[in-house]
């Protein structure tokens, strides 16, 4: 392996994009084989530092800048090549445990993550707080060598296939309820924590309650420090809302032919379940000038006006996402308000297309089934778009960091200051 590419991120420009295409080309040339089980491949990767190369030497990567990564990256498509695991909440897992994890957190649980032999899930809403995540009640007390939690949270993606959590809980009631917040790493696999599926107005079943009654964690697992949780949040919260844009399709290798890529559809096929309905939750406005054309509203004047309006909506989001895009690999790491600019903007043109679908389907569109609007599609997508208002963080929420950190305006008064014990809530405490 070519010292000239180990480690270029921390070494000046490092190599070029050339440099870097062929060196990462006669790896695979190597070591991919389509013959190979996922394990084994990703147990390769990992240990070439392909796997993540953006992520330290130290642990699995290569130090590459994002340009760097990206070139990478466009080998592995263009070859057709299986990459690291990426579905499901275990991304937020590895960009938290490798901004805030201890040396020996990140050894213990990034490269699982990366192989895909433990799947994530995040516990950080509840049902007594909504979108005042800052107002949890779920407790974790230090009795003896571990920490005990009871509470209870909701909306948890794929708790039901998850190994280890990432936990919000309240280990100080005498602090303000920022402070009062630590951030936890728990098995999900041990007694005391039950996960309950969720059905949904649109069929689907893709979150979860989990019920958390004496369930133990050891200090190792605190990640940070005690008190530290609001701050790390900040950062699993800014990465999940960037990624409402994401791409959960698989890629190429989903179509390909080899014993490799069966095992990586049958993967794909569990990771990916709970976000089907997510294209539908965006709006699907890649449908919204076919449909119009097809039933014959595009010829209504109200309808193109409202059609030009959402695809220039979409194209501005579009180039905002770039712009973000950008100003992170120039290093600027500054992601949470372009996240919520993302976010917002996500809820904003998902509800214009809605508006669009109901336009040119007219009472179609509240028809489900086989024989209705585009197989159900439209349905579907009239009864999940306003879950994009609520998931990842409020609209109002949205707006509250938007305005305070973008554009710099005056914070709204606050009335939950002092002792979160003597904060008035909607659970009485227990």
């Amino acid at each position: 392996m070519s010292n000239a590419v180990e480690g270029a991120g921390s070494q000046g420009p490092g190599p070029s994009k050339e440099q870097i295409q062929t060196e990462v080309g006669q790896w695979l040339d190597e070591h991919w084989s389509v013959d190979l089980s996922l394990s084994a491949w990703r147990t390769l990767l990992v240990d070439g530092g392909w796997a993540a190369p953006a992520w330290p030497t130290e642990f699995f990567g290569r130090a590459f800048s994002e340009e760097q990564a990206a070139a990478v990256s466009e080998v592995f498509v263009a070859r057709g090549v299986v990459g690291v695991a990426q579905a499901g909440p275990g991304r937020l897992a590895s960009h938290t445990i490798l901004g805030h994890g201890n040396s020996d957190q990140k050894q213990r649980y990034l490269r699982s993550i990366l192989t895909g032999e433990h799947a994530w899930t995040q516990l950080f809403s509840e049902p007594g707080s909504g979108s005042d995540l800052a107002g949890l009640t779920t407790k974790a007390e230090r009795s003896g060598d571990v920490w005990k939690v009871n509470g209870q949270k909701v909306w948890n993606t794929s708790a039901h296939h998850a190994d280890y959590g990432l936990l919000l809980a309240r280990t100080d009631w005498d602090l303000p309820k920022h402070q009062g917040l630590s951030y936890f790493l728990i098995d999900m696999r041990q007694p005391g924590v039950e996960v309950r599926p969720l059905k949904q107005m649109n069929g689907h079943a893709s979150f979860n309650e989990v019920f958390i009654t004496d369930a133990e964690i050891l200090p190792i697992d605190l990640l940070g420090s005690e008190g530290e949780g609001w701050r790390i949040a900040a950062t699993t919260l800014s990465i999940e809302r960037q990624g409402f844009a994401g791409d959960r399709s698989g890629g190429r290798a989903r179509t390909l032919v080899g014993p490799i890529y069966d095992e990586y559809r049958d993967e794909l096929a569990i990771a990916l379940e709970p976000y089907t309905w997510y294209p539908q939750r965006a709006g699907r406005v890649d449908l919204a000038l076919p449909r119009a054309r097809q039933t014959g509203a595009i010829k209504d004047a109200q309808v193109r006006q409202e059609l030009a309006k959402l695809l220039c909506m979409q194209k501005g989001a579009d180039i905002a996402a770039a712009t973000a895009a950008a100003a992170k690999r120039s290093g600027n790491n500054e992601v949470v308000p372009a996240g919520s600019i993302g976010k917002l903007a996500a809820s904003v043109i998902a509800r214009q297309a809605s508006h669009v679908h109901t336009l040119a389907s007219g009472a179609d569109a509240m028809l489900a089934g086989p024989a209705s609007a585009l197989e159900g599609i439209i349905a579907e997508v009239l009864v999940s778009v306003p879950a994009i208002s609520i998931a990842g963080g409020t609209d109002e929420i949205q707006k509250n960091i938007i305005s305070e950190r973008v554009l710099e305006l005056p914070k709204e008064p606050r009335f939950d200051t002092g002792p979160f014990r003597d904060v008035p809530r909607n659970l009485a405490d227990t």
